[in-house]
């Protein structure tokens, strides 16, 4: 048994169909609405940056629309990939196949990310990454069916990588998670280091949800680097660095989160925190409108947290799906819904103004963001300070370097 999440009501289903009703009965029902599912993490390392949160930003966007698009009633399930790829892959088929899933939604795990894209092309659905890192989603396995929204692994890997060499950090070595996003994190860092001038001395790569990194950090530690490229994610992040802290290297060694989440922070504290820089392209004190949308997502969270960049991008993607929806007057063609998401300017509280481009990857500005001192942070979410603005056209990678065979030449 499952939860399936429709607007303002929380009804169970049992057997991929609406509990109580014949297969046949379900179905009609199912043809009768939009429907959208988010897949994610919801128990694993990556849990407390998407998980429940993403699920609260899809049911705040559709409420916030009206419930409703093309006539039809919004539905948003969800359920655990547990970061297996069959399992992901297994239940993307079933909402496809058997449950009338229209889109697919967030998707943190690349691996999985690519393989749910492949098979939206497919079956002509859509599929909306916004934990999804890889920019393989607008590069070579790109799709006409797919939108890349937050960020990805280019945007953040050479940004890092280039501000860090302009600071000085000339000699980098890598702790890498060793699947999809760990690679093409690694990848595209190692590339902006080496594009700035700085060297890349090694890498070492360890398992998804690693306990112990001693072996592992030994190697950073004898690598004679000045920078350790942590290029990991979620709980696998805040373990690495915690370990590195204790294991003194540290004192020698500066440690850069390529993805250190604002969610993050808490869990390291601000004092051994304090002073690193991350990218985003959300932050919720940015505005009034963040600001407004973080309280309201805090009400809702069972932990109170405030929104993180993917649990905002959630939010503003599916609001620019629903529109698309409405402009083609239904979801059932997956294609024209996102040819008709990337005619549209984009709009939302969160993110501003914005385009959509032809290999799907969406645009918005990302800011270099510094973590606080302690005595200049006020409450447990005041965590961060605006340090600089990169514009969206220059944080992500060029469209004609991609090789997104959607672009033309």
């Amino acid at each position: 048994m499952r939860q399936l999440f429709r607007t303002g009501v929380l009804v169970v289903a049992l057997g991929g169909i609406f509990a109580g009703a014949p297969q046949d009965q379900a179905q009609a029902q199912a043809q009768d609405r939009v429907r959208i599912g988010v897949l994610n993490d919801q128990s694993g390392v990556f849990s407390t940056y998407q998980g429940i949160g993403s699920v609260i930003s899809a049911q705040m966007a559709v409420e916030d629309y009206g419930g409703k698009a093309a006539g039809k009633v919004v539905d948003v399930i969800t359920a655990d990939h547990q970061n297996k790829t069959d399992v992901g892959v297994g239940i993307a088929r079933r909402w496809y196949d058997t449950e009338s899933i229209d889109a697919i939604f967030d998707l943190p795990n690349s691996a999985i990310a690519l393989a749910v894209a492949n098979m939206s092309e497919q079956k002509n659905k859509v599929f909306i990454g916004s934990g999804a890192g890889t920019a393989l989603l607008t590069g070579e396995k790109c799709t006409p069916n797919t939108v890349h929204w937050t960020y990805d692994t280019y945007a953040y890997g050479r940004g890092l990588g280039k501000a860090v060499v302009a600071q000085g950090g000339k000699k980098w070595f890598f702790l890498t998670a060793d699947y999809a996003f760990g690679h093409d994190l690694e990848k595209q860092a190692m590339e902006g280091v080496k594009a700035s001038g700085g060297e890349v001395l090694g890498a070492v790569r360890h398992p998804l949800g690693t306990a112990d990194y001693a072996s592992f950090l030994l190697q950073a530690q004898a690598s004679g680097a000045d920078i350790v490229g942590v290029a990991n994610a979620g709980d696998d992040t805040i373990t690495s660095i915690k370990q590195a802290a204790e294991f003194g290297l540290t004192q020698k060694q500066k440690l850069v989160g390529l993805i250190l989440g604002m969610n993050g922070i808490p869990a390291l504290g601000l004092k051994a925190a304090q002073g690193a820089q991350i990218m985003n392209p959300f932050y919720w004190d940015l505005n009034d409108g963040t600001r407004a949308f973080a309280k309201r997502f805090a009400e809702r969270h069972p932990q109170k947290n405030y929104p993180n960049d993917m649990q905002a991008g959630v939010y503003a993607s599916v609001l620019h799906y629903l529109k698309a929806v409405d402009k083609v007057g239904g979801a059932a063609d997956g294609k024209a819904v996102v040819s008709a998401m990337k005619a549209m300017p984009t709009d939302d509280p969160l993110f501003g103004k914005g385009t959509i481009r032809a290999d799907g990857r969406k645009i918005h500005p990302l800011f270099l963001l510094e973590v606080k001192k302690p005595d200049e942070s006020t409450s447990k979410w005041d965590l961060l300070k605006v340090v600089a603005t990169i514009p969206g056209d220059q944080a992500f990678r060029p469209e004609s370097d991609g090789n997104c065979p959607l672009v033309k030449r």
